[in-house]
Order: C-alpha cells, then structure tokens, then sequence
C-alpha cells in the first residue's frame, strides 16, 4: 500500500525537526515563504497562501490536493515532531526512517482491514498510559501530530476548530465509519508551543488561554456537554485537553 507523509509548516523556515528526524515527511508551505524554506534545506510542496495560517484550513487543501493516483493513505505530522517511538517491555524506541515507512504502510493496512478512514498513535509518551494490554483502540482520541488518512473519505477538517480540529475529525470519523483507529503501542513526541512560549510559527502564533477556551467552548456546543467535558483534574486555568466521551460500546 503507497503511503506519503507531509507536515504542514507556517512561519517556520529554520530546517524542519521532523525533516532531520524522517526526511521522507515534505513540508507543505504557502508560496510566499517557499524560498525562505528552500534557503534552509527544507523539502517542501507548495500551496496558495490563501490556504495557510489556519491548520485545519491547510490541511483540507492537502487533502484535496495531494493524493495522486497510487496513493492509498496520506499521513500528517507535525514539523516539530522530535520523533515517534515505540514501546517494548517497558522502553521506549525511536524509530528510524526506514521503519517509520514500513510501519506506515501496516497502520494503513491495519486501517483498511477493519474499515476505518483515520488512524493515529497514542497522545501521551509517558510509559504511565501506555496500555499494554490494549494495543488497539477504536472510541479514542487521535491526535493531530500523526493522523492517516485514507482514500475515499470525504470527511474535512472544520475550519471553524483550528485548535481543536483533532478532536472534531475524530468524532467525525467515528460517527460516519464508527470508529478511528489508535495504535497505542507508538507514541510521538512533539512540542505543543503557546504565543510567547518562545517557539515561532505554527499553531504557537496564535494559541493562548483565550483561543484555547473559545475553542473548548465551540467544541462543545458542536457535540454537547456529555461527549465533551472538561478535565477537572487539570491544573490549568483552561481545559486545553478535554475528556472526550464516546456513546458507544467498545474501546
């Protein structure tokens, strides 16, 4: 099965994390800044300007544009993505590229196999929620730094949601196909920058505790209060990761 990877990439010119990790994954960029990212080594695809500054914009501009006619699974991940590792007996593993691309092309066969249009990996790489004995989940969240996509699927990012557009998609897919696959036995690791943490571009351009909880609250109201709730164990004044709660029987 032909799989490909793209991270979308805005205002970040400087030579790609993902791109030294996994130099496979091509930057996808507006046009005004595709020399600046050439100038830094980046491997880039080019979209219209028109497209970027919101992800889930961008993303569905992807999805429309980049499938060619052998390509069975495009798969997003972020640019800042430091690795993806998995475990074994407790260890956590980095991949190498070559085992990234044969792992991509399982997950999107495993995907296909029990009908499901996303699939992505475990949220947290913290070995405390790594569910040995629950390698595969099918009701759970699947987060935006490693989402498969596969041919056929109609579903788009709400661009109203550009910072809660993963939880949006999952619920989605779970709702048309009855579930998304999450392989919890791979994790990933990446930065989750906020406006003025330091780190430039991306969705760090305009995160903040003020975004974050318009963005909760329109969540919410698209799906209601009893699918999308707050963490009332979060120590943050904004409920940036919402418990999410799916209405149907399984995992």
């Amino acid at each position: 099965m032909k799989v490909k990877f793209y991270a979308p990439s805005y205002k970040r010119p400087e030579k790609s994390i993902t791109q030294k990790n996994y130099p496979f994954v091509k930057l996808v960029v507006r046009e005004s800044d595709a020399e600046e990212y050439l100038k830094n080594g980046n491997d880039i695809v080019v979209c219209p300007d028109s497209a970027q500054g919101n992800v889930s914009r961008v993303k569905n501009w992807m999805l429309d544009n980049l499938y060619d006619e052998d390509t069975e699974c495009i798969i997003f991940m972020d640019d800042d993505c430091s690795g993806i590792f998995r475990w074994d007996k407790h260890k956590k593993i980095k991949l190498l590229s070559d085992e990234l691309l044969e792992f991509g092309e399982h997950g999107a066969i495993l995907c296909n196999d029990w009908g499901f249009k996303l699939w992505g990996l475990n949220a947290v790489s913290d070995k405390r929620n790594w569910r040995e004995g629950c390698p595969f989940m099918t009701l759970s969240f699947v987060g935006s730094p490693f989402h498969g996509h596969m041919r056929g699927s109609q579903i788009r990012y709400d661009e109203e949601l550009s910072l809660k557009e993963d939880y949006d998609i999952t619920l989605q897919h779970i709702k048309q196909y009855k579930g998304a696959l999450r392989i919890n036995w791979i994790c990933y690791d990446v930065k989750q920058g906020i406006s003025g943490s330091g780190q430039s571009g991306g969705c760090a351009s305009y995160r903040n505790n003020t975004k974050e909880g318009e963005q909760f609250k329109r969540l919410q109201q698209k799906w209601g209060s009893k699918v999308i709730r707050k963490d009332t164990t979060s120590k943050r004044s904004v409920d940036w990761n919402p418990m999410m709660n799916v209405p149907l029987k399984g995992v």
